[in-house]
């Protein structure tokens, strides 16, 4: 390590916990002229009262915003299922996040709260208190402090999922020209990752060539679920648009009205994000003299052009009867919805541009041919005209959508195998 390395280490280390105590009421202070949420500076500095883990064996697992947590689902239940004797704590970075993990989470783990501030003796504090047996790091969290008190107290510490965005990759280099993650990377005791592509830009920035190793990815972790929903949709061509917002509900009856001229046996599902959206769709459909049903009344395409479906828990499995999915909350500042739900199904999926909540997947999908990101509406109607009417060039799509499912699976079995050896056959 080079003397210049040292001096800034050493700054990073010994930042007091007051220093930030000065700062963070300031920072909360703009926060909340911006309309965002406080710190949650008590849990982050680890100054609440824990539960009891001295006597315990307890495995840690962190996703610092919505993404990464939603991600873990199965396999936390999977560990779950598996380490009885173990208690597991879950941490996010973002409030958000903390939301999401007390919403699905409560029942699987034992105990919810923030990841520490990076600042020594507030993660000495906090591991004090946890007491973990093993650390998992969703896709990339690369915090020194934390790493090094790790170290410290030979707690092995593992990167899942791993994954450096294309639009991250380039600020890891630049701290790479002044400090080298080579003395992080030494206190992983594995680095795995979704894609090749991720462990080439890990072993870029010195991950440890010996335990960097490709899992694949935790996010296509999910399982076909049996559809026995009938629309009488077996003559007739059937686009679904999932999880809409307010204004998207037009834009997709619009693009539908244009389709249909053209597509005369086009039938459309419209499953609203929210079922207080539903009354606003009927209201759509009649003011544009659109024939539509709703699921509660089973309705089907044999009289209906349109259905709404005005039901709770059926999105995820109607995907399976319909041809083209295009998934919502994303022409909108939502920030999009999980497309693998219909790519499982080898259903083509369209998105609008935002996609920021599933960029990664995106990014895949697009990248395979599995998925169309359009930025406008004339996008929109192009894309799904040639999708409804291009066979060879559908069978195409559907085609890559299940060979990249299958190509990304695998990602469970591959960490509780090195749980197994960790933690039951050291």
């Amino acid at each position: 390590m080079s003397c210049f390395e040292k001096i800034c280490l050493n700054i990073y280390k010994s930042i007091p916990p007051v220093v930030l105590k000065g700062i963070i009421p300031l920072i909360d202070i703009i926060r909340k002229l911006k309309g965002k949420p406080r710190i949650p500076i008590k849990e982050k500095m680890a100054e609440i009262k824990y539960p009891d883990f001295k006597n315990e064996k307890v495995i840690m697992l962190h996703g610092v915003s919505v993404g990464e947590i939603v991600s873990l689902e199965n396999l936390i239940k999977e560990i779950k299922k598996k380490f009885k004797n173990y208690k597991i704590v879950l941490t996010t970075g973002t409030t958000t996040a903390q939301e999401i993990a007390k919403k699905k989470y409560s029942e699987y783990v034992d105990f919810i709260t923030y990841f520490p501030l990076d600042i020594y003796k507030v993660v000495e504090k906090f591991l004090n208190a946890i007491n973990p047996s093993i650390v998992l790091i969703a896709e990339t969290e690369l915090w020194p402090n934390f790493s090094f008190c790790c170290k410290k107290k030979n707690i092995p510490l593992y990167i899942i999922n791993g994954r450096i965005s294309d639009k991250s990759y380039p600020t890891y280099k630049k701290i790479q020209s002044f400090f080298d993650f080579k003395y992080v990377f030494a206190c992983f005791e594995g680095v795995f990752c979704q894609s090749e592509l991720d462990k080439t830009r890990f072993l870029s920035i010195n991950a440890n060539a010996a335990n960097t190793e490709v899992m694949k990815n935790l996010k296509f972790e999910i399982e076909k679920k049996d559809c026995n929903i009938n629309l009488k949709q077996e003559n007739f061509k059937v686009l679904i648009a999932g999880s809409t917002h307010g204004e998207e509900n037009g834009i997709v009856l619009e693009v539908y009205k244009n389709l249909k001229k053209e597509i005369n046996n086009l039938k459309l599902i419209i499953a609203p994000r929210h079922l207080k959206r539903v009354f606003e769709i009927e209201n759509l459909c009649l003011k544009e003299n659109l024939n539509y049903g709703l699921r509660t009344k089973n309705d089907d395409f044999l009289t209906k052009d349109i259905i709404i479906l005005d039901t709770l828990g059926e999105l995820s499995k109607i995907y399976a009867i319909a041809d083209v999915a295009f998934i919502g909350g994303s022409f909108n500042k939502t920030g999009g919805h999980n497309p693998l739900e219909a790519v499982i199904y080898s259903k083509p999926v369209v998105s609008g541009p935002s996609i920021k909540n599933f960029i990664d997947i995106y990014s895949i999908l697009t990248r395979q041919n599995a998925a169309f990101v359009v930025k406008n509406k004339k996008e929109f109607i192009e894309v799904l005209k040639k999708l409804f009417i291009d066979d060879v060039f559908y069978n195409k799509i559907s085609t890559n959508c299940n060979n990249c499912f299958k190509e990304h699976q695998g990602a469970i079995n591959f960490v509780m195998n090195k749980l197994e050896k960790v933690l039951i056959n050291p």
